[in-house]
């Protein structure tokens, strides 16, 4: 079994920082891409920030230069750096990793953090 903990959720100011870390354990062979969503309340789960294996990385507009991720395949973490946080970051943040494991191809998802930021 598979498992995402993520961890550095929090409450912040706008215009602060915070860093999200994601590591995956479990009977891994492979991990390919990895990333983070978020969910607001009342609103659908959304791409934030995904990268690949290789190291491509993919933003929608409304995080583009002031999110970046970035991963460790040696320990099979992922990270999310979020400056210039604005109040509309607000959101339960979910790490995703699409993992070989037990010659099955799975995606698998954390339980989600809360990052909340005031204005």
């Amino acid at each position: 079994q598979v498992q995402l903990v993520e961890s550095g959720g929090g409450v912040v100011q706008a215009g602060g920082s915070l860093r999200l870390s994601c590591a995956a354990s479990g009977s891994i062979f492979s991990i390919s891409a990895m990333g983070w969503y978020r969910q607001a309340p009342g609103k659908q789960r959304e791409l934030v920030a995904r990268i690949t294996d290789g190291g491509r990385t993919t933003y929608p507009d409304s995080v583009k230069g002031r999110f970046t991720v970035s991963r460790d395949n040696a320990k099979n973490t992922v990270y999310l750096q979020m400056n210039s946080l604005k109040p509309e970051d607000t959101a339960v943040y979910y790490c995703n990793a699409d993992v070989w494991a037990n010659i099955k191809f799975m995606t698998v998802w954390g339980q989600g953090t809360q990052v909340t930021v005031s204005s």
